[in-house]
C-alpha cells in the first residue's frame, strides 16, 4: 500500500516495532490527557479561506534564525534513533539535509554528534541539551556542538525529572545492551545506568534562569529554550537574552494536565512581540496543523514521534517521505487557503470552533 498520510506510518510502525519499543516512543505521562489534547487541539481550529486569489505561484520557504529552510518544519530532539533503525540518527540527518530543513539532534542519541554531524555534512543542525549535575560534563558537551558545527544550543527546560510514563514502568524499558547513549560512551561505565541509558537523577533539578548566562559564557552559538507554555516564562525567556522559544510540553511525556501546545501558543506570541523566534512541537500531523501552528504565530513547527515512524519504515527514505508528505500537504492548505508564502500567513486566517 502506498503511503499517503502520517498516520499510515504510524500504523506500520505500530505493526512493525517491538511493543516495548512502540510504547516508549507513543508514551505519555500519567493518564496521557495532555499527550491526546496537542493532537484534539487542531481539531478545535477552523480556516478562514479567501477565494480568488490567482494561486499559480506558492512559496514554502522560511528563515530560522537568519538560514533558509525549504519549509517551515523541522526535526525535534527525540532520543534513541536506533530503535527505529540500524543507521539511527545518522539517518536522521541525512534526511534533512535532503530536504533542507532544521535537525535538533537530541542528547540522548544513540550516535555521537560527531557522527552525526559527518554523515551529513551540510546539513542545518542545532543540538538539545540537558544540563546535568556534573557541569563539566555538560560544558564539555557545549564545546564539542560547537567544535561539531551546529547552529544552535536548544536548552530543554521542562525536565528536573522524567515524567511518569506507565507503559515504560510496565514494560521495564531498558536500551538494548548493544545500544547506548553515545554522547556520553565511557563516562558512566563504572556506574550502573537507569532505563534512560544513563545512571538515575543525572540531570540537574537545580537548573534555573540563571543558567541562561551560564550557557552564554560557554558559546556563543544562540540560545532556544524548549518547553515554555506560559506567558511569564516566555517575558523571562526574552529577558535572559535567548534567540527563539519552543513551545513545547514535551510530547505529553512530563506534566499531564498542562495545555495543548498550540493553546499555549498565542499568549507566547503575543508576550514576546517578534523580540525572539517562538516555534512550537507537539501534535503535528498533517500540513493543515502546520498552517494554523503558523497562522497562530509560530514560525516554524518540530515533529517529534512522526520522524521515528519514518525512520522505522524505511529509515533515510522513509523519513524524507513523512517530510515530503508534510510539505505537499502544507503547500496545498496554502492554496486553498489563499496564502502565497510563508510571510502572508496569519491570525486572519483562522478561527476557533464554537462546538
Amino acid at each position: 500500500m502506498p503511503m499517503i498520510c502520517l498516520s499510515d506510518f504510524e500504523a506500520y510502525a505500530k505493526k512493525h516495532l517491538p511493543k516495548t519499543t512502540w510504547d516508549f516512543f507513543a508514551a505519555g505521562a500519567d493518564e496521557c490527557c495532555t499527550r491526546d489534547d496537542n493532537l484534539l487541539a487542531y481539531k478545535r481550529i477552523c480556516f478562514r479561506p479567501r477565494m480568488l486569489r490567482d494561486m499559480s505561484v506558492i512559496d514554502t520557504r522560511t528563515m530560522l534564525l537568519g538560514t533558509e529552510i525549504s519549509f517551515p518544519v523541522g526535526i525535534a530532539p527525540t532520543s534513541f534513533h536506533r530503535l527505529a533503525w540500524p543507521d539511527g540518527e545518522k539517518s536522521t540527518a541525512r534526511a534533512a539535509e535532503a530536504m533542507n530543513t532544521c535537525y535538533i539532534t537530541s542528547t540522548y542519541s544513540t550516535y555521537t554528534m560527531e557522527e552525526i554531524a559527518a554523515a551529513a555534512p551540510n546539513g542545518f543542525r542545532w543540538f538539545q541539551l540537558y544540563i546535568h549535575r556534573n557541569r563539566a560534563l555538560s560544558e564539555g558537551l557545549v564545546r564539542r556542538v560547537e567544535a561539531a558545527g551546529f547552529q544552535g544550543l536548544v536548552l530543554t527546560a521542562d525536565l528536573p525529572y522524567p515524567g511518569k510514563r506507565r507503559d515504560d514502568i510496565r514494560n521495564n524499558f531498558q536500551l538494548p545492551p548493544h545500544m547506548t547513549v553515545k554522547n556520553f560512551e565511557g563516562v558512566f561505565e563504572e556506574e550502573s545506568c537507569s532505563e534512560y541509558g544513563l545512571p538515575p537523577n543525572s540531570i540537574d533539578p537545580s537548573v534555573n534562569w540563571n543558567d541562561i548566562y551560564w550557557l552564554q559564557s560557554l558559546t556563543r552559538l544562540p540560545i532556544i529554550v524548549k518547553g515554555i507554555l506560559t506567558k511569564e516564562d516566555a517575558d523571562l525567556a526574552v529577558r535572559h537574552g535567548v534567540q527563539g522559544i519552543i513551545v513545547s510540553n514535551h510530547g505529553g511525556r512530563q506534566l499531564d494536565g498542562g495545555p495543548a501546545t498550540i493553546d499555549a501558543l498565542i499568549e507566547i506570541v503575543d508576550t514576546v512581540q517578534d523580540r525572539v523566534e517562538v516555534y512550537l512541537d507537539g501534535g503535528i500531523r498533517t500540513g493543515s496543523d502546520v498552517l494554523k501552528a503558523l497562522a497562530l504565530g509560530a514560525k516554524c513547527v518540530f515533529l517529534g514521534r512522526p520522524a521515528l515512524w519514518g525512520l522505522t519504515y524505511k529509515g533515510e527514505e522513509g523519513l524524507r517521505e513523512v517530510l515530503q508528505i508534510l510539505h505537499d500537504e502544507f503547500r496545498l492548505s496554502m492554496a486553498l487557503a489563499g496564502c502565497h508564502n510563508v510571510s502572508g500567513i496569519g491570525r486572519n486566517l483562522v478561527q476557533f470552533s464554537k462546538l
